[in-house]
């Protein structure tokens, strides 16, 4: 399986460790990749907010490339699968809108012929490998470990925009692939709501509260970690936990992992080729209770 891998910024940037690891992950999976040179930030929904034509443009650029390329767009990000779905989804139902977009591309020898797939690595795990394939590359089980999943909002809404009807496995996914790598999903609410992120900048108090709520309901019903596939997620999840503590005046220091990561500690990886030693909230512990180091 050959994908065109869109990595986002954000892999590359404010969460380095990321890229390395899903690169190692992907190879020991087979899963192919070609990196997308040369492609645009997909505007992570707040470029749009400001001017919906641009973002979509710049996000019509890219599918056209993997068009050129031959073949699906691998993300890492939640952030931006749902931005690409959502602009793939607007390009779709007006053509007219589309052209107006082909005309901007056209100034690069480019058109969007509205054929590319755009799929997170979160459901290439479950639809194009599979399940029972990903559990034969498991060295490692992560028994006697409790996971917490954080979707992140892109990759779950809009659920039209996201192909949530003709994939209803989607809707937990990330808690299927918890279980088959043998660790326990926790259940609980947070997991589909809003990390927090968006509103950083512009309302940190909030955001920072955001924080504290997931990673506190999530500790407190036995969580060990929490595992997510946005990237902005981890961010805030892991780098404004302190400042959550501090509000509430108690110890949180719960691990927040890259959803490679925990598939690379399965496959048997070492954990600092994973890049688990350069999070805010150390995962020691964690790794310390499967007999790993970080």
């Amino acid at each position: 399986m050959k994908y065109a891998f869109f990595p986002g910024c954000v892999s590359r940037g404010g969460c380095p460790e990321l890229y390395p690891a899903a690169v190692k992950v992907c190879e020991r999976l087979g899963l192919e990749l070609e990196v997308m040179e040369g492609a645009a930030c997909t505007g992570a929904g707040v470029l749009q907010e400001k001017n919906q034509l641009l973002g979509d443009a710049l996000n019509a650029r890219t599918f056209a490339m993997a068009e050129d390329m031959g073949l699906p767009i691998m993300t890492i990000c939640s952030t931006c699968q749902g931005t690409m779905s959502q602009a793939h989804k607007r390009m779709a139902d007006d053509p007219a809108y589309m052209a107006e977009i082909n005309e901007v591309l056209a100034e690069e020898g480019l058109e969007y012929k509205g054929e590319v797939v755009v799929k997170h690595l979160l459901w290439i795990l479950v639809e194009d490998l599979g399940l029972d394939t990903l559990k034969t590359f498991i060295t490692t089980p992560l028994q006697g470990l409790r996971m917490a999943p954080f979707y992140g909002c892109y990759i779950i809404r809009p659920t039209g925009a996201l192909g949530f009807d003709e994939h209803p496995e989607r809707e937990d996914s990330l808690e299927r692939v918890i279980e088959t790598l043998g660790a326990e999903s926790v259940e609980y609410a947070g997991k589909t709501r809003c990390c927090g992120f968006p509103i950083l900048t512009i309302n940190e108090r909030n955001s920072v509260s955001m924080v504290a709520n997931h990673t506190l309901e999530a500790k407190g019903l036995g969580a060990d970690a929490m595992v997510t596939p946005c990237p902005l997620c981890h961010l805030n999840l892991d780098g404004f936990q302190p400042k959550a503590a501090s509000m509430r005046k108690t110890s949180i220091d719960l691990p927040i992992l890259h959803l490679p990561q925990v598939l690379g500690l399965a496959m048997g990886m070492d954990a600092k080729s994973m890049g688990l030693n350069k999070h805010i909230i150390s995962a020691k512990k964690l790794l310390s209770s499967v007999a790993l180091s970080a």
